[in-house]
């Protein structure tokens, strides 16, 4: 059944980076531990509840983004989402809770790219991001976390 499949993930994903935004278009503040708070990450300019209040993106979605931009390199900073994470499809925990260290998190949606992408990756920023910007979140339990912190689903019966 499809609901058995959506359940099967072959080993747990972790957090491989932290940033906050201290204000709009101002430079990310990199951090190796965040505390999550009902509105978002403490320190992060976007700090109220919502569906929105956390970013993720996938690590290995990096070097598709810089090959799309015609890039070397894109870093987590250029891109400006909150934790980025590796190891486990993101996108495959759309519209699911996900622990993340002692938080739980719902994903709520595509975290769609703005224009400011043009700027912090170059001309083509804003296209090379699309399908590969990572997800949204709102906060159903706040808590610690850090680099190395597992990333997992929250499986329900």
């Amino acid at each position: 059944m499809l609901s058995d499949l959506l359940k099967k993930f072959s080993h747990n994903g972790q957090v491989e980076w932290i940033g906050l935004r201290p204000a709009r278009r101002e430079a990310m503040k990199v951090v190796d531990a965040a505390t999550i708070t009902e509105s978002g990450l403490a320190g992060d300019r976007r700090e109220k509840p919502g569906k929105r209040a956390v970013t993720l993106i996938q690590k290995e979605h990096l070097p598709v983004i810089a090959a799309l931009a015609g890039k070397e390199v894109v870093s987590p900073e250029m891109l400006r989402r909150n934790i980025v994470v590796s190891g486990i499809n993101l996108l495959a925990l759309r519209h699911h809770e996900i622990r993340i260290g002692d938080a739980i998190l719902r994903t709520t949606g595509v975290c769609a790219p703005c224009s400011y992408m043009e700027k912090t990756i170059g001309f083509g920023g804003y296209n090379a991001m699309r399908g590969h910007g990572g997800l949204t979140a709102e906060v159903v339990q706040g808590g610690e976390i850090s680099i190395g912190s597992i990333v997992q689903p929250v499986l329900k019966d």
